[in-house]
């Protein structure tokens, strides 16, 4: 492969690199859940990595994210 193929085809993978990761740069947001000393506590608009660092700080027993919904209360008497 000659020399000018080589760099060409690098700038089309830095270019197709670059176009992925602004596709990526807006994630979804959603309810994150936290389960904790047996209570369950929601938090509004998170991207699943907001909520996983969220979990973590908080030392959760056990958490999940649902992608692009509300936070769900009703019937817990909120």
């Amino acid at each position: 492969m000659s020399t000018i193929a080589r760099v060409t085809l690098l700038g089309l993978l830095a270019l197709a690199a670059v176009g992925a990761d602004g596709l990526a740069s807006e994630p979804f947001l959603g309810a994150c859940y936290c389960q904790a000393a047996g209570n369950l506590q929601c938090t509004p608009n998170l991207s699943e990595r907001e909520c996983r660092r969220q979990c973590d700080e908080a030392l959760c027993d056990d958490w999940y994210w649902k992608e692009r919904l509300p936070c769900w209360n009703w019937g817990y008497g909120g």
